[in-house]
């Protein structure tokens, strides 16, 4: 828990969610691009006798997702073929996911993946928690564009009749991607809105929800930091330590999950990659959507978080947990410390 604790640190470092330059990320433009010679080293990959794996990794992932549309743009005009498509034909299981995620627009990526969750009966809500705590409003409108492209539907609509319950309403406010962006704090607010939060559930029998929403899904990331800080003063707890006291189920890992980004996402998502690889068998599609969303964002810091947390690197709980071509370009996004 230490980690999440120093709430006092935690004012003055920056955000995941507010800062707009991604200068974090593992991955970045390639240097001398040279988007024919990638076409025509995929092409031989793919059309060759056996498909050539460590080209396809070796050109996706270390190339920007930009230059990547670039290479899939120019790919179909030599070929007539869709990249994606030829990828999906060529390469199966967990290595055909990571390529063809690579090869996707990010904002297209993270619609395919809400759609997945609430794809068919029974909705993965962790995966929907995942996105909507850790996403910026800016990030949670081109997605909320892409699924409207993608799907001819508004993204709130099909959210709105798979999700119920408190859970449902808290998740609906994030998935409208209007959380306030004020970078000013009002400390008499903050004090206001911890005490609020104090009598709606540890002073009383029974707890308000609703005022646990309504505050942490609106307020702006700068004036929650500082509610946290206040709400340890009055209740002695931390604000996780109360949510996980007095909600259970998929509102409780909601809310705890938007108040763990609001203080820090890479250590957030750090923990969830953590919790992917635990115990007996590992969970690709976390490993893949959380190195493949940050590799251009934050994916630094997720490992020094993790390196924090954990005591080993990431790269090296990779090598042990994921194998061959897969594993490989896990561990090219990744990078070793």
């Amino acid at each position: 828990m230490s980690e999440w604790d120093d709430l006092d640190l935690l004012l003055d470092s920056p955000s995941s969610l507010t800062v707009t330059s991604n200068t974090r990320g593992t991955v970045k433009d390639k240097a001398n691009f040279k988007v024919e010679e990638d076409v025509s080293a995929l092409r031989k990959a793919i059309e060759g006798v056996g498909t050539t794996d460590k080209t396809l990794v070796e050109v996706l992932t270390q190339r920007s997702n930009a230059q990547r549309q670039l290479i899939a743009k120019a790919y179909e005009k030599a070929t007539g073929r869709k990249l994606v498509a030829d990828l999906e034909g060529d390469t199966h299981g967990d290595f055909e996911d990571v390529l063809v995620a690579l090869v996707t627009p990010p904002a297209v990526y993270d619609c395919q993946e809400v759609i997945k969750a609430i794809k068919g009966s029974g909705t993965t809500e962790s995966t929907l928690t995942e996105i909507f705590a850790s996403r910026s409003n800016r990030q949670i409108k081109a997605l909320s564009e892409a699924y409207l492209a993608e799907t001819g539907r508004a993204m709130i609509q099909d959210l709105q009749s798979d999700v119920a319950g408190d859970y449902g309403k808290a998740l609906l406010i994030l998935a409208e991607g209007k959380r306030d962006e004020s970078t000013n704090v009002d400390t008499a607010k903050a004090k206001a809105d911890a005490k609020a939060m104090y009598n709606a559930g540890e002073k009383k029998w029974g707890t308000d929800e609703g005022k646990f929403i309504d505050i942490l899904c609106h307020r702006s990331i700068p004036q929650l930091r500082q509610t946290l800080v206040e709400y340890k003063t009055i209740s002695k707890k931390t604000l996780q330590e109360s949510i996980e006291g007095e909600m259970s189920g998929n509102l409780e890992e909601l809310l705890v999950a938007v108040v763990k980004c609001v203080k820090s996402v890479p250590l957030y998502l750090a923990e969830r990659l953590f919790k992917s690889m635990k115990g007996a068998g590992t969970t690709e599609s976390i490993l893949t959507r959380i190195l493949v969303s940050r590799s251009e964002i934050d994916l630094l810091d997720i490992r020094a978080e993790y390196k924090k947390l954990f005591g080993g690197t990431l790269y090296s709980q990779l090598e042990s947990e994921v194998s061959s071509s897969y594993g490989n370009a896990l561990k090219n996004l990744c990078g070793q410390d």
